[in-house]
């Protein structure tokens, strides 16, 4: 069995999102595949019949499909011509230090995300409102009016509540609000410190939690593991200070407390895929196209 890795190119470095309209005119098979950013698939026309592992979804008109970060699947054309939208999107991106405690919902830790996929089977309206959602990012898309990577990722955000708000099962919101207020003291401690080197054992403190058992809640909590996501935010200081301060690439790395250049263009590759001056450069050059 042939499986592939899709590497999903983004059209707007501003945003780690694709979003397109597809169509086929013959009946044909897509092979095995993963990426790692989440795919919401919606049939306009003609049918689909999409494998995830071993879930098997068959979709007509208006039928909305979720598949996870890394999920294998494939798909089958049915009842052609077929036209679908295809909207990838890497999660991590839509998140920031206000909304991130949300994240571990869909981190997939204990489900998969297409076990979300029972809410657009039972609930008609909940689909009819994720598909608008989906056809108004692709019209910002295409359109690309001042502003629309605003619009674009209050869009997503919006179906992910919808998801979130709807999930009888509870196989997405499996856990209380009662961790993160546990671990709010900690969240704020890092916003507070990200200049720092920030200890596991210091913030054990402030969740009154032994070190093993913070590690494991954080991780349960938050979706990251709590060097992840220390990491992370440091990360996105740095891009916001790249593309606002004259400052040097040392500099930043200093001024996020990573002075280690090897571990900082290491973490800046890992959320970029690219190097912190490649990230400058394509980013002013987007903002003043």
């Amino acid at each position: 069995m042939e499986i592939y890795n899709e590497k999903v190119a983004y059209e707007n470095p501003l945003l780690s999102l694709k979003v397109y309209t597809a169509a086929r005119y013959d009946d044909a098979l897509i092979n095995w595949h993963y990426h790692r950013e989440v795919e919401v698939l919606l049939v306009n026309e003609g049918g689909l019949e999409v494998h995830i592992q071993e879930e098997l979804l068959r979709l007509e008109a208006g039928d909305i499909a979720l598949i996870g970060s890394s999920q294998l699947h494939r798909d089958r054309s049915f009842g052609t011509p077929l036209e679908y939208i295809v909207l990838q999107f890497d999660l991590e991106q839509f998140f920031d230090a206000s909304t991130l405690p949300f994240m571990r919902y869909f981190a997939e830790s204990n489900n998969p995300l297409s076990s979300a996929n029972y809410i657009f089977q039972e609930n008609p309206e909940l689909k009819r409102q994720a598909a608008a959602c989906i056809r108004e990012i692709l019209r910002e898309s295409n359109e690309k009016q001042i502003g629309y990577e605003l619009a674009v990722s209050m869009l997503v955000k919006q179906l992910l509540l919808l998801l979130l708000r709807n999930d009888r099962k509870n196989v997405l919101t499996d856990q209380d609000d009662f961790d993160r207020l546990r671990l709010r003291p900690v969240l704020t401690y890092v916003e507070d410190h990200l200049t720092d080197r920030i200890q596991v054992e210091e913030v054990c403190k402030l969740a009154n939690m032994s070190y093993y058992y913070f590690v494991k809640f954080f991780k349960k909590s938050i979706g990251l593991s709590f060097t992840e996501y220390v990491n992370y935010r440091k990360i996105k200081w740095a891009e916001r200070i790249l593309l606002t301060k004259d400052l040097s690439i040392s500099e930043v790395g200093e001024r996020i407390g990573m002075p280690n250049m090897a571990h900082f263009y290491k973490m800046f590759r890992k959320y970029n895929n690219c190097s912190p001056k490649e990230f400058q450069k394509k980013m002013l050059a987007w903002g003043k196209g």
